[in-house]
């Protein structure tokens, strides 16, 4: 048997850089960056928390570290109304600019939220529950790209 001709179409990495999937079975990516470059998301993530009065807003560069994403931004509310409303700010205002989430997790009732950007996660903590992961901590080896107190 022989191989198929190849495709004349150039495909470019995927943001995490794993080969793309072909065939009609293949899964389809949402749209999350477009051609914006992950730090960029990142610091308009860190704007728009700010702009939900955000607090401590940390941007650390996760890059050679992990797969897992190229940048965190972490921030702090200081109630589970805030909470929700700076993870609906950032989300709806990513929106707007076409980026979308890959997906959210925990609840403000859990003191905790997280947002998948693809290379940009988004962690928002009530100050105990931050505390409590130290995430900063955690991933120490990261540069720190900004701090908003």
């Amino acid at each position: 048997m022989t191989d198929p001709a190849p495709d004349n179409v150039i495909e470019l990495p995927r943001s995490d850089g794993l080969p793309r999937r072909r065939g009609r079975d293949a899964a389809v990516e949402p749209p999350v960056e477009g051609d914006r470059a992950a730090l960029d998301v990142a610091r308009r993530i860190v704007a728009l928390a700010e702009d939900k009065k955000a607090a401590d807003i940390v941007l650390l560069d996760l890059t050679g570290l992990t797969t897992l994403a190229d940048y965190f931004v972490v921030a702090s509310g200081g109630s589970e109304r805030q909470l929700d409303a700076i993870v609906d700010g950032v989300v709806s205002g990513m929106r707007d600019e076409k980026i979308h989430a890959y997906g959210r997790e925990g609840t403000a009732a859990s003191h905790w939220i997280l947002v998948d950007f693809g290379s940009v996660i988004v962690h928002v903590f009530t100050p105990p529950e931050r505390d409590y992961y130290q995430l900063e901590r955690h991933w120490a080896e990261a540069k720190t790209i900004l701090r908003v107190q």
